[in-house]
């Protein structure tokens, strides 16, 4: 799935074609995706008048002027292609505004969704109710992981992956920002240190922010709306190197399994 920084990248690139357009034409190429789409999705969003582009967590918002706001979850293989220069098969749904500008929203596995919901009921649903603070928001600091890790046996890599804890972390990032910050992944949240988790609080935006300004990272699906791929992957640190040397000591990158997830670290540079 997409994280932070792909979601970013994509509502971002978004941006300049949807901003203040209306959309002239929504079309349902099929009934549902992961799930059913909301009734009269198509006829709802038609004519509406798109207010702004966001993102919370790794979903992907489009605020209109009918006070409802469309929630984007790529899931596992969705991409939204911008001015298409052909139909692909699998295009679920095509956006067309009265600029002309064509988006297809393409999802072979057919675990991403749109939904349409009232924009002053968005906290209250079901993919972005109990989501954490952002990581890339001034409040996001070493108190915030303080108190979401006090007393917590869980080992850090878990707890950053928790979605209530903070917001739009995967596999990918965590282990980066836990590289950086020199925490071993295995390590019980409530067992480190205040110098340890301050490190933590400034890699985790660090990451994100160097991962957004490389456009993500394409490593199956993931592509900016206009095809242009990410390319932060060619710069990691620990992921995916397993058996390659640490970037800081040398040492070959380690590989575990976590609750059934690959976790590369550095076991001399990471305690």
């Amino acid at each position: 799935m997409p994280e932070l920084p792909e979601v970013e990248t994509v509502m971002r690139g978004l941006a300049p074609a949807w901003e203040g357009q209306r959309f002239a034409r929504v079309v349902l190429n099929r009934a549902d995706l992961r799930w059913p789409f909301p009734d009269g999705l198509g006829q709802r969003l038609t004519g509406a008048r798109v207010l702004g582009l966001r993102r919370r967590a790794k979903y992907g918002l489009v605020d209109t002027d009918r006070g409802e706001t469309l929630i984007i979850h790529l899931g596992m293989s969705g991409r939204m292609r911008l001015d298409p220069s052909e139909p692909l098969k699998h295009d679920h749904v095509v956006f067309e505004t009265e600029a002309g500008r064509m988006v297809a929203f393409n999802d072979p596995r057919r675990f991403g969704a749109l939904d349409l919901v009232a924009t002053d009921r968005l906290a209250e649903h079901p993919l972005i109710a109990g989501i954490g603070p952002e990581p890339l928001t001034p409040d996001f600091n070493a108190a915030v992981l303080a108190r979401a890790f006090a007393g917590r046996a869980a080992p850090a890599k878990a707890l950053l992956l928790d979605q209530r804890i903070v917001a739009g972390l995967g596999n990918i990032y965590v282990c980066e920002a836990l590289f950086r910050a020199g925490i071993d992944p295995r390590r019980a949240g409530g067992c480190i240190g205040k110098a340890r988790l301050a490190a933590l609080a400034d890699a985790i935006p660090a990451v994100l922010v160097e991962a957004i300004a490389a456009g993500g990272s394409s490593l199956r699906d993931h592509a900016a709306p206009d095809g242009t791929l990410g390319y932060f992957q060619t710069g990691f640190k620990v992921y995916g190197r397993v058996g390659q040397p640490c970037p800081a000591c040398a040492r070959p990158v380690a590989r575990i399994v976590q609750s059934g997830r690959s976790t590369f670290f550095c076991e001399a540079c990471q305690k």
